[in-house]
């Protein structure tokens, strides 16, 4: 009786131990609200907080979770599963420039302990740090050198996913947390500059990160006003041939939902791509043909002209916009195009603005875009 009675007693035992490790995480947490932002949720815990990160590309499915704990505390006996990250990084690397741009404007550029892909970094500070050898030059996004990622000891690992990706390969054995900045993916440009907030919570600036994206909500929305008030409504055309194909940005897009809150006419508002459409020249040639703007982005080291846009393609002097000359052109190597406008939305409309309707005074002068030359 004796060993029959000290077994029950260890069974419970053994009973009350697993209950208590396979507890459910804490219930009640308080939600942070997001005024724009759809991809992403986060909720704070006593001791911890979750952020959840929705799959993009399959609706109702979660792409990752995070489980941010501050580094000085222990880790709470029941959490849910996730990325455990520990809280504020101080050292990251950083496969994308927009997200190197964005620790700058922290202050928090000292956490950039390694970058992929410099050769698509402009940022000046940047490239000196890494002649320095005070950043890590970690090779090719595609296919990083692992052992340079190791050498640097980081906290966590920027990068963007990318449907059927197939994963990040030997990154996800190396036991660093990955940060899938799913950001672009959202549907418009003050929801993607929102995710500001989350990267705050990840490098412990969360205060500053809310203050900056209210600046940007607030000037957004001013100047949004302001277009509103222009008497005309100039219909716009956007980017050119690459290839053989003519990308336009689908009417659900950051750009083509930028144009309408320029107050300007695009002719594929009523698309509902969020991303770029390839179409053929002929098509973009018919439907926009008479837009009376004409914006695109570029890749040189000089301003680009009139006679060098008809060498790239003959056709271009049938659109009205070339004949009259009002197009516009920005230089993506010579300007903070891709490193600010993701965030900074205002300022990209305001450059819009600028142009639509000069009538209008933003008070401001044009940081992306130039009048091409004649």
């Amino acid at each position: 009786m004796r060993y029959i009675q000290l077994l029950i007693i260890a069974v419970l035992l053994t009973a009350c131990g697993g209950a208590k490790k396979n507890a459910p995480q804490q219930a009640g947490g308080d939600a942070v609200t997001f005024k724009y932002a759809t991809q992403i949720s986060v909720e704070k815990f006593d001791g911890y907080t979750v952020a959840t990160i929705k799959n993009p590309w399959k609706e109702g499915m979660t792409l990752h979770r995070y489980v941010l704990i501050p580094a000085d505390q222990e880790i709470p006996n029941h959490i849910p599963s996730g990325t455990i990250v520990r809280t504020p990084l101080k050292r990251a690397v950083m496969f994308t420039t927009v997200h190197c741009a964005m620790l700058m404007e922290f202050g928090k550029q000292d956490c950039i302990s390694g970058v992929a892909d410099l050769k698509y970094i402009k940022i000046p500070w940047i490239q000196e740090q890494v002649a320095k050898g005070k950043i890590s030059d970690v090779g090719d996004g595609m296919s990083p050198v692992i052992e340079k990622i190791i050498d640097e000891h980081p906290d966590a690992l920027f990068l963007s996913p990318f449907e059927n990706s197939g994963g990040y390969g030997k990154l996800e054995e190396i036991n660093i947390p990955i940060i899938e900045c799913a950001d672009y993916m959202e549907a418009s440009p003050l929801a993607r500059a929102e995710w500001l907030r989350f990267y705050g919570m990840l490098f412990g600036c969360e205060e500053r990160a809310d203050m900056l994206f209210q600046s940007v909500d607030n000037n957004y929305h001013q100047l949004k006003a302001l277009a509103a008030k222009a008497k005309t409504k100039p219909s716009v055309v956007v980017d050119k041939v690459t290839g053989s194909v003519w990308y336009v940005p689908g009417g659900k897009s950051t750009i083509g939902q930028m144009i309408r809150d320029a107050n300007a006419q695009y002719a594929w508002a009523d698309d509902e791509h969020s991303g770029s459409i390839s179409l053929p020249f002929e098509t973009v040639l018919e439907r926009a043909g008479d837009a009376d703007v004409w914006l695109f982005r570029y890749s040189g080291d000089h301003d680009i002209t009139y006679d060098e846009l008809l060498s790239e393609h003959h056709g271009y002097n049938q659109f009205k916009a070339f004949k009259n000359q009002t197009a516009y052109g920005c230089d993506v190597e010579r300007s903070l195009f891709y490193e600010e406008s993701p965030f900074h939305p205002e300022r990209l409309l305001s450059d819009f603005i600028h142009i639509l309707h000069p009538e209008l005074d933003t008070m401001t002068s044009m940081r992306y875009f130039k009048e091409v030359n004649r």
